[in-house]
């Protein structure tokens, strides 16, 4: 089903191109055959790292098209090039949160006009299901229904992707906090540890997003990513890790409470960060509700041979 349609090319603009989901995204569309853009933002400065991005896009065949936040009408002329517009602005409290600044891109869409398809910053949890969040978390979720109130007001059609814990931040460390590398002596675990989460490679939610975007069986839909080999407790996690290495950590259980505990004496992005974990962890936000095999990325694309987690932690022997 609309493979004819997709022998001509989609164009896409992809906004945050140079951030930690912008870029594979970047590379997932090039792969995918889409004329690809990427928006080049004056604020970009003396980030040679971003500029170094940019130009490494160029020689795989992106084309840089400039627009700024600050400038609507250069947003307008940005997004009239393109049928697609895929955002990766940040929205995690320890990096930059910029959810809201996506309204004016909303604004531009609107005016334009001629746009197919708007994919909004998603890919975590499901914000309509957060709406019971803790504080200051919630915010991301808030922000996050916020866009996609003005995008469905404005009448622009739209996929959400959403559902899974990035491998690097969630997977590699075992799901232990402050820390991207696997434990190792001892590990937390959340509760008894078997509330089931969903982890996924972000290269792979990337691949996920640029096959979604021109599909007709995703207009207007959330699509979950949740493939079923990669759901898994966090004990599981820690056996595949011990199965891997052959060497079993000491185990502490941390109670919800304890978990909870002096949450207002913490940094605002840690109280975030405790949040967010308590939500997928002690909660299972994750996975507490069905989701059907045609809102699915692993069942809608079965064709994208997902990154198992005891593949993906052999990286950290």
């Amino acid at each position: 089903m609309g493979e004819s349609k997709r022998t001509e090319k989609t164009r896409v603009l992809v906004v945050g191109a140079t951030g930690y989901i912008g870029k594979r995204i970047v590379r997932a569309c090039l792969a995918e055959g889409h004329e690809t853009y990427v928006l080049q933002r004056p604020e970009i400065g003396l980030d040679v790292e971003k500029v170094q991005l940019l130009l490494s896009f160029k020689k795989l065949g992106a084309r840089i098209v400039e627009g700024s936040f600050s400038d609507h009408q250069s947003l307008v002329s940005a997004v009239k090039l393109v049928d697609v517009v895929v955002s990766a602005m940040s929205g995690v409290h320890f990096r930059s949160h910029n959810i809201l600044v996506q309204l004016k891109l909303v604004e531009a869409i609107k005016e334009a006009g001629n746009v197919k398809r708007f994919l909004p910053s998603e890919f975590g949890m499901d914000p309509p299901r957060m709406g019971h969040a803790l504080p200051p978390g919630r915010e991301t979720f808030d922000q996050k229904m916020e866009v996609r109130q003005a995008i469905e007001a404005a009448g622009i059609p739209y996929t959400y992707i959403v559902g899974a814990c990035f491998a690097a931040y969630f997977a590699g460390n075992l799901s232990q906090m402050v820390t991207l590398l696997p434990p190792k002596e001892k590990v937390n675990i959340y509760g008894d540890g078997n509330v089931k989460v969903v982890f996924a490679d972000e290269d792979d939610i990337a691949k996920y997003t640029a096959k979604t975007l021109n599909d007709p069986r995703t207009l207007n839909k959330t699509v979950n990513i949740r493939p079923p080999d990669n759901v898994l407790t966090q004990i599981e996690l820690v056996q595949i890790w011990e199965k891997l290495t052959g060497k079993e950590l000491e185990k502490t259980n941390i109670a919800a409470e304890d978990f909870l505990a002096n949450i207002e004496q913490m940094e605002i992005p840690h109280q975030a960060g405790i949040g967010h974990f308590y939500h997928i962890f002690y909660e299972g936000c994750l996975t507490d509700h069905e989701v059907g095999e045609d809102e699915e990325a692993s069942s809608l694309y079965p064709d994208v041979k997902y990154k198992r987690m005891d593949d993906y932690l052999r990286m950290f022997l």
